[in-house]
């Protein structure tokens, strides 16, 4: 079944290719939403894909890529958008 969840990482995450590499991991996995940095420093994800997809996608979300370092990841689940692919969305795209 494939469910939603709203991802906050928060870290070391912007300036580190972080949202380029979570499109990268979510496009070889095959999980579809988006991914955009936050004023505060922080990066916004929206997911969708099954469960066993997800789990190694926030396995993916707790490392980030080589230069990140993240502190916290933080879910919520929502209602599924039926999003078609993965997108970066730039800063302001909210």
């Amino acid at each position: 079944m494939v469910k939603h969840l709203d991802i906050t990482v928060r870290g070391k995450v912007q300036g580190v290719f972080f949202r380029a590499s979570t499109k990268a991991v979510a496009d070889q996995l095959g999980v579809r939403g988006t991914v955009k940095n936050n004023p505060d420093g922080s990066v916004s994800i929206e997911a969708e894909a099954d469960e066993a997809t997800m789990g190694m996608f926030l396995d993916f979300c707790h490392e980030g890529p080589e230069n990140a370092q993240v502190e916290e990841v933080l879910t919520t689940e929502g209602p599924l958008k039926n999003y078609r692919n993965f997108e970066v969305l730039k800063r302001g795209l909210f």
